[in-house]
């Protein structure tokens, strides 16, 4: 009889752990709505999980030429040039600067150095100290203090703090050497939400980034991590930043799709309710994506963040073709929200386009149905 208990008790224990265990934040580990293995993703010329490039959200070949450059030869002023040659309050510098700095960050992981080894990223310690008045250098180092406190510390430790106060004064002299650009500014919402600011600080950074690039989507990202309910605001707070965003959106901005990143923000932990995914603020932030990828620029650089996130969306909302014609476009390039989430970013793409497919062709769709 006490046997019969114990069997019991692990029954209906697995019933209350298995929703958890399956349903992660981000992470689809059931099979749904049928087996991956019934559809064969390359039958639609999808890139092999092994080549899925993790390092950006879409193509940019001036910049992957560029980095091989730098890291070959440890050289700077390819970048130092290209950087000089990309619009200061557009979307493709700031992820530029971003590139540049992650690349020095994993150099440096996997180099720390020592007695007889040089350090990876050296190529930026040289450009700062070669040309210290370079506005590219200096934003690019700015981000690469950010990126190592995030990486190699815990928000709240000594550690973390004196990184994070380096970067704060690297904005300031990044901000220095180039009046009129929103980057250095963008770097420092991720300072301020490291370092706490308080709200009205925050928001005098935020007002110096809207009198140099009003719509600029990847600054908008940054600022509503700030609001988030994680981090030094509430759902509430990051829901009427990322709608009042979306509301002044001009034609073409991808700033509609704003409301669709504050849900992913705030994406319950545990989902209990199957139709989480169809109910009303869901979709109404789908749709909102749906319009802004729609009316965009097709060479905005920030397109495929949003196309990506979509995915995830609709792949779960289990609107199958919709997913698959996000996929098309996005296909080949996983260095976005939310497969960077993941330890694994590749193979997370790669199952829920697999997912997508599998739901596709179980709804009568096909290869020769699928039109971009």
């Amino acid at each position: 009889m006490a046997i019969l208990w114990a069997l019991m008790a692990l029954l209906l224990l697995s019933f209350v752990l298995l929703p958890v265990l399956r349903r992660r934040r981000g992470m689809i580990e059931q099979v749904h709505p049928s087996h991956p293995d019934a559809a064969d993703p390359a039958d639609y010329g999808f890139v092999r999980e092994e080549d899925l490039d993790i390092r950006m959200p879409g193509p940019d070949q001036d910049l992957l030429d560029v980095l091989d450059v730098v890291q070959r030869s440890q050289d700077y002023r390819a970048a130092s040039q290209l950087l000089a040659g990309t619009e200061i309050t557009g979307e493709l510098r700031w992820q530029r600067v971003q590139a540049f700095a992650g690349a020095a960050a994993l150099e440096l992981k996997e180099r720390p150095g020592g007695v007889s080894e040089t350090p990876g990223g050296q190529w930026l310690r040289v450009w700062r100290a070669e040309q210290p008045k370079d506005a590219g250098g200096a934003a690019v180092h700015a981000e690469f203090l950010v990126q190592q406190a995030w990486r190699t510390s815990t928000p709240g430790t000594d550690d973390f703090r004196i990184i994070m106060e380096e970067a704060r004064d690297a904005c300031g002299q990044a901000a220095l050497l180039s009046p009129g650009d929103p980057v250095p500014y963008i770097v420092e919402l991720s300072v301020a939400r490291g370092l706490n600011y308080p709200q009205p600080e925050f928001e005098q950074l935020w007002l110096k980034i809207l009198d140099r690039a009003p719509t600029h989507m990847g600054a908008h990202l940054a600022a509503l991590h700030y609001w988030c309910e994680k981090w030094h605001g509430s759902r509430e707070l990051a829901y009427s930043f990322a709608e009042a965003a979306a509301a002044r959106a001009p034609q073409g901005s991808l700033l509609a799709a704003m409301p669709l990143f504050a849900v992913f923000e705030h994406l319950p932990e545990v989902n209990l309710v199957a139709s989480f995914y169809q109910s009303e603020v869901v979709t109404k932030a789908v749709h909102g994506a749906l319009h802004a990828v729609h009316s965009a620029r097709q060479d905005d650089p920030m397109l495929a963040h949003v196309r990506h996130l979509l995915v995830f969306f609709l792949v779960r909302s289990e609107r199958w073709a919709e997913a698959m014609g996000e996929l098309i476009r996005v296909d080949g390039h996983v260095g976005a929200l939310p497969w960077t989430l993941s330890a694994n970013p590749a193979a997370e793409f790669a199952l829920f386009r697999a997912l997508a497919v599998a739901g596709y062709e179980a709804n009568g769709g096909s290869p020769a149905t699928l039109h971009i």
